[in-house]
């Protein structure tokens, strides 16, 4: 027996379409990123796709892009749980900047290295700075080992990890549909932990705004198959698109 999983990273938010790094700041939905949650809505609609229980994380960009996918669906009866190891990356003291000024200021070959390794985190949020997470009453909760300041891609899958193979994984063991509606990096370090795919090539992995992606997961867990739902041109031009952002002017 195959397993299924479905995921679909955010909608477009205001930063993304600013070029500014986001993280763990909470940053709601552009008219755009709204727009492209209600087609891939349709497009799992047309698709047909069903779910039973839905994951998400604490970031409202993530909460309303599943909100408008269940909608379509008709599925706004289904459990919806939400947690912060789903959440996005975080970016340190990079959050809030502009991707394209920072690359200006700091040179290609250093954002890339804060954008891209796999071990290496930004620099980190100093403990005074308004968008430390030890002042949101969200992660109010959590110890203050689990609030970052500032992540690499190793850390998010360290993060990951645990929820996945606790909590999530054994309900899709059980043939459970789920859906998870989260970001680019806590997707990308799930899809690394799924399909084994090396560190250097999750780096160079892009996971497109609302796009769903499905697993076929075989009885341990691991992806049989990994693929987008949409057309391979679209997302092709998208996962460009990603790639592209730091040098992006406004």
């Amino acid at each position: 027996m195959d397993y299924q999983l479905v995921v679909v990273r955010h909608g477009e938010s205001e930063w993304n379409r600013q070029n500014r790094f986001t993280g763990w700041v909470d940053v709601d939905l552009s008219p755009k990123g709204m727009e492209e949650a209600d087609q891939a809505a349709l497009l799992l609609r047309d698709k047909g796709y069903e779910f039973d229980l839905a994951y998400t994380s604490l970031q409202k960009r993530a909460i309303k892009t599943l909100w408008r996918v269940l909608d379509a669906l008709e599925l706004h009866w289904i459990e919806v749980i939400r947690h912060w190891r789903l959440n996005e990356r975080h970016y340190g003291a990079l959050q809030g900047l502009n991707k394209a000024e920072t690359l200006a200021k700091h040179g290609e070959e250093q954002v890339t290295i804060w954008r891209r390794s796999y071990d290496v985190p930004p620099p980190l949020l100093d403990e005074s700075n308004e968008y430390h997470p030890g002042l949101d009453p969200r992660y109010a909760m959590l110890d203050g080992t689990d609030r970052p300041l500032g992540e690499s891609l190793k850390d998010v899958v360290a993060r990951v990890g645990p929820y996945w193979r606790g909590v999530i994984w054994p309900q899709v063991n059980t043939g459970r549909k789920v859906l998870i509606s989260a970001h680019g990096n806590s997707l990308r370090a799930l899809a690394m932990m799924l399909t084994g795919m090396s560190k250097e090539e999750v780096v160079g992995f892009n996971i497109p705004t609302a796009e769903p992606m499905r697993f076929d997961l075989d009885r341990n867990g691991k992806a049989l198959r990994m693929e987008f739902i949409n057309d391979l041109d679209t997302i092709k031009a998208k996962q460009d698109a990603v790639a592209n952002q730091a040098g992006r002017k406004q």
